[in-house]
């Protein structure tokens, strides 16, 4: 393409281009410029000296949180949260997708997908408070399903096991939904020929899904799976702050609520710099390991 053809093509889609201007602003603001911050995980950082003049540390952060004996309890937390999270919920949408190209009437399949993509738009403090409100042992649902049946209830976010329920059918009911969109448009791409043929050959519809439907998604299934592995160690903040409580804070203290306590509320924040780049290195590491992985078995790579 000469110079010319490229102007041209550029002028064409102007309006286009002029569209995305916002979004680029948006990430070189509030993602791009802020990184120069992250100097202060190698700097004991004063508030009243600034970034810049704060003496330099080197490493000191990151030796001392790996050297807590919380560190590894707040590690583990977050793997298995994270890994629990990625094993129950990641399957949901492909099978939910899964089912809703199989329905016939599209006015039901549009009710389906609108009350399913909702709870998405919903924040984590506002299903926080609904979740106190239906498992409480005094007014809510919860207590009057034990009360008619005559059994005394139990606090289930006081217990390790309820509170890991909890956090699972809420995180799958939550973003269900809106995981499905993705592996409906690409459904939606396969070609109605495959399907023609599969018919013609007498596969019924479970044979349709389980030979053309599930290898036809298997990119993007990939795809999705390397980007998942990149928030291994994130812990949903949002979600197990909310819902959590002094009684299972032990079980269930992520990095990142560790990372809020010790920056936010006791003003360390050289030390919290330091952990919470220390798990995006580690992000990163796990986001090319997986891609690798994908790439010697799938035969397909995101980069």
């Amino acid at each position: 393409m000469n110079r010319t053809d490229f102007v041209k093509k550029v002028s064409r889609q102007r309006f286009l281009l002029f569209m995305i201007i916002p979004g680029i602003v948006y990430f070189v603001v509030f993602h791009y410029i802020p990184m120069y911050g992250v100097v202060i995980a190698f700097k004991n950082f004063d508030v009243f000296s600034g970034i810049w003049d704060s003496p330099w540390v080197g490493l000191s952060h990151f030796k001392f949180f790996a050297a807590l004996p919380y560190f590894w309890q707040v590690v583990g937390n977050t793997l298995k949260i994270s890994a629990l999270k990625i094993f129950t919920g990641f399957p949901c949408p492909i099978l939910l997708a899964l089912l809703l190209n199989e329905l016939y009437s599209q006015k039901f399949k549009k009710v389906v997908q609108t009350i399913s993509y909702l709870p998405h738009f919903l924040s984590w403090i506002v299903i926080s408070g609904v979740i106190f409100q239906l498992l409480s042992i005094s007014y809510g649902f919860y207590g009057y399903i034990c009360a008619a049946f005559g059994r005394e209830p139990s606090v289930i976010l006081s217990t390790k096991s309820g509170f890991m329920s909890v956090l699972i059918t809420s995180n799958i009911w939550k973003e269900i939904g809106y995981g499905s969109i993705i592996y409906l448009a690409s459904i939606a791409g396969i070609s109605p020929e495959l399907y023609e043929s599969a018919v013609i050959d007498g596969a019924g519809r479970f044979k349709q899904c389980l030979y053309i439907t599930l290898p036809s998604l298997s990119n993007i299934i990939a795809v999705m799976l390397v980007l998942a592995m990149g928030g291994l160690l994130s812990g949903s903040f949002d979600q197990i702050f909310n819902l959590q409580n002094a009684v299972i804070l032990p079980y269930f203290d992520t990095i990142d609520t560790y990372v809020y306590r010790m920056g936010i509320q006791q003003f360390q924040y050289s030390f919290s710099a330091a952990v919470g780049l220390a798990r995006s290195i580690i992000g990163i590491i796990l986001v090319l390991s997986c891609n690798w992985v994908v790439g010697k078995f799938a035969n397909y790579t995101v980069f």
